[in-house]
């Protein structure tokens, strides 16, 4: 078995979808910054061409592709574009995706299946064009799953099955790669809310303009989460403690969960503003916009990630938590503490 060794973002030709904003322009613009030599992709080609121009003149090297990553052709000719511009890639971090809010039962079947052309099979499509040209090379796939990978909820139960399946495929992919040598890591970014204009892009079924569920973390933390990624292998990585946490819950107390997701997620999905009339899933919405329009605090880094992308920070904690574990054991055998549950300590 070869081991994926990565090169520098600096040395690397980097394959991004969805580029046009949030997460995807956060990190072209980032590698970009670091050196890296980028191919583009997404449907708005207005805003690609922008991007692209803003790169070139601070001095770095972009190409863009306007493609539908639902449709395999358009995915190959990102593939075609990259080798022909510079003759190679090393990263391809599969991005692009799009959401509907609303009732399972109130969706359209063709809304549904056009969710799945995007968030599954354009990962599909991306990961084994991707892995074609790498496993003989190396390199590294990077798909942006999510917190809901993991653990659905309401009023996006297709965009949650449809990350559920990106998880599945990005898995299987990895063991299969491995199992025959392929010097390609494979990484599943699980993003916790992120302030895009994600919700913005959704197709919306309900009476008010869709939000995130706290927390809510910068983009730059899951562009910061993704570079590392393609530097170094990873098997996959929670960008927020709070998906962490949520993932974890649901695992270990799934029944509980439910009930917390069903007295609290939907109305956190409400913003409570009128609904506009936008509809990013079956064309292409506005572009360069980074972040959203949520009103709550964000947060502008994310202890738990570093620390899970750093294993010596790790290891330090975790030495940490055991000091004091071990501490307020021995309190309490000593009889000078109590048992407190960790809610009343806050």
């Amino acid at each position: 078995m070869r081991t994926a060794r990565l090169k520098n973002l600096e040395d690397q030709v980097v394959v991004i979808t969805g580029a046009s904003s949030g997460i995807g322009l956060t990190t072209a613009r980032e590698a970009a910054r670091r050196g890296a030599r980028l191919v583009l992709a997404a449907r708005n080609e207005q805003a690609l061409e922008q991007i692209t121009d803003e790169i070139r003149e601070l001095g770095g090297e972009a190409v863009y592709v306007k493609a539908d990553v639902g449709s395999e052709d358009d995915v190959r000719e990102i593939s075609r574009v990259a080798l022909e511009r510079f003759g190679t890639f090393d990263t391809w971090i599969n991005n692009a995706g799009a959401s509907i809010y609303g009732r399972l039962s109130e969706v359209a079947t063709e809304d549904h299946r056009r969710l799945f052309e995007t968030n599954f099979w354009g990962v599909v499509y991306g990961s084994l064009e991707a892995a074609k040209h790498l496993r003989n090379r190396g390199g590294a796939i990077i798909n942006i799953g999510s917190t809901l990978s993991d653990r659905s909820i309401p009023m996006q139960g297709m965009y949650c099955a449809s990350k559920h399946a990106v998880k599945g495929f990005t898995d299987a992919l990895r063991m299969e790669l491995t199992e025959e040598g392929a010097p390609v890591s494979v990484t599943l970014v699980k993003p916790s809310g992120i302030d895009t204009p994600y919700p913005l892009h959704a197709k919306n079924y309900m009476d008010e303009e869709p939000s995130l569920p706290a927390p809510v973390y910068a983009p730059d933390v899951v562009a910061e989460t993704i570079l590392n990624c393609a530097e170094h292998p990873k098997r996959d990585v929670f960008v927020g403690a709070g998906g962490k946490f949520l993932s974890a819950l649901g695992q270990h107390a799934p029944r509980l969960t439910d009930r917390i997701m069903e007295a609290t997620i939907i109305r956190q999905q409400k913003s409570g503003r009128p609904p506009r009339d936008r509809d990013g899933l079956h064309s292409p919405s506005f572009g360069l916009q980074e972040r959203g329009e949520y009103e709550g605090h964000v947060a502008e880094s994310a202890l738990y990630t570093k620390a899970s992308l750093h294993p010596f920070v790790t290891g330090s904690l975790a030495v940490g938590a055991g000091l004091l574990t071990a501490a307020a054991l021995r309190q309490a055998r000593d009889g000078r503490g109590r048992s407190r549950s960790w809610w009343h300590s806050r």
